[in-house]
């Protein structure tokens, strides 16, 4: 049979990586585990990557965060259009992994094994069809390019797809053990599958404090500062602080 047929229905992809180690990693985990994924080529700089991509169209990239020339974030902001989906490789404590989280794309943590692996190309998979993560890359385009915080988007998985909320949206936050409410303006409610603390994490330095064990509020929907343990939210809704973190929440506000 003639090669490039039986490359048709396969999902071609790229490695983008400046570290040989992975680049070889890779190409061996996929070649010997991944009938179905066809490695066009490899890249070991950022603009040999966007010659590559626009040269051979890939259906996916795993993309380094950081290379010699540029990070993995101005290697996209450089393309004219973004067809494809994208896995990042990164270390765990590398700056841009919240960044990563915040946009809800997906990534390898190095050093990773086969079973990480099969799990990322199992949800690019199930994923396939879906240009969810597209937007997603595209948010996390312009939240770089944001220098107004508020104006931020924030990407969270649902089993709906991806739900996107503008942080100037977002009035407060209620923890329902494995599940959050966001409250946001115009009475608007999103059930999302993650807890408190998760989102916790996702917006620290982003004017949101934790003022209760279920609670993570908006510092830009604060209509009053707290009357005893209470602060009043832009939608008349008083938000409990408690009394072990009041003192950090006045600390918080005064900086405001």
């Amino acid at each position: 049979m003639n090669n490039s047929l039986k490359t048709i229905n396969k999902i071609k992809c790229l490695i983008i990586d400046d570290d040989l180690f992975i680049q070889d990693l890779l190409q061996d985990k996929l070649d010997q585990h991944f009938p179905e994924v066809h490695v066009l080529g490899i890249a070991s700089s950022g603009a040999e990557a966007i010659e590559l991509i626009n040269r051979l169209g890939p259906d996916l990239i795993f993309l380094d965060v950081e290379m010699s020339d540029m990070t993995g974030f101005e290697m996209l902001s450089k393309l004219e259009s973004i067809n494809f989906k994208t896995i990042f490789i990164t270390s765990y404590n590398h700056y841009a992994i919240k960044a990563i989280r915040f946009n809800a794309l997906d990534y390898l943590l190095k050093p990773f094994d086969l079973e990480e692996l099969k799990n990322a190309v199992k949800r690019y998979k199930k994923s396939t069809g879906k240009f969810s993560q597209l937007d997603n890359v595209r948010a996390a385009l312009l939240n770089l390019k944001s220098k107004n915080t508020s104006n931020q988007i924030l990407s969270l998985n649902t089993q709906q797809g991806t739900l996107q909320l503008k942080l100037n949206d977002i009035i407060y936050i209620e923890g329902n053990g494995n599940y959050s409410n966001i409250y946001l303006v115009k009475n608007r409610k999103e059930l999302v599958s993650k807890t408190v603390s998760n989102l916790e994490e996702l917006l620290e330095k982003k004017d949101f404090f934790r003022c209760h064990k279920s609670y993570l509020i908006n510092k830009d929907h604060i209509v009053s500062k707290p009357n005893s343990f209470t602060v009043q939210m832009s939608n008349n809704i008083g938000v409990p602080v408690s009394r072990r973190r009041k003192s950090d929440f006045s600390e918080w506000i005064n900086k405001q």
